[in-house]
């Protein structure tokens, strides 16, 4: 699916909206995930369908929470929080992604922002979990200005692009 153009100007907190991720929104979805950039940061693998992210979408644990960022009816962003079970019920993990062309004007801080409100108003999660490749510095910037912190780093995490990379684990601990 084609997306539109980012205005030449940022958008402003208004015209961001975040809502809840629907079944419907696997196409825009899909194609927001099938980009390079947002796949470089992510585990995802080339050419994801959107019949595989409406199953991924249908098929949450209970309790999951999944997001997106809409500029005028286009899904520029999307993000996730994945409560844990049993003895580590009190942390999630939490996921997110951002448009190549939309990197940069505060969708992941709105995103971000967002997860962590509801884990702290809503779930009262006490730690929150990701990891993030050792060269995302936007992203680790970003997760720092949050009140996450690098906790260690995972050694030849994953395969991308031909290559091991490593990802940082870093955590919010709620005081």
């Amino acid at each position: 699916m084609d997306q539109p153009p980012p205005p030449s100007e940022p958008p402003s907190a208004d015209s961001i909206l975040i809502r809840a991720t629907r079944p419907g929104d696997s196409e825009q979805i899909a194609a927001l995930s099938c980009l390079p950039g947002y796949r470089f940061g992510t585990l995802r693998l080339p050419h994801q369908t959107p019949e595989e992210t409406r199953k991924w979408i249908e098929n949450r644990s209970p309790g999951d929470i999944g997001l997106v960022a809409v500029h005028e009816d286009r899904i520029v962003g999307n993000g996730g929080l994945s409560r844990f079970q049993g003895r580590r019920a009190h942390a999630a993990g939490i996921g997110m992604g951002v448009h190549d062309d939309w990197c940069g004007r505060g969708i992941g801080t709105k995103l971000l922002r967002e997860l962590l409100s509801i884990a702290d108003n809503w779930l009262d999660l006490r730690r929150i979990e990701l990891t993030v490749y050792v060269d995302n510095v936007p992203a680790i910037a970003l997760y720092e200005r949050c009140g996450f912190v690098i906790e260690g780093t995972h050694r030849a995490y994953a395969f991308r692009d031909g290559a091991y990379v490593d990802a940082y684990a870093m955590g919010r601990v709620k005081p």
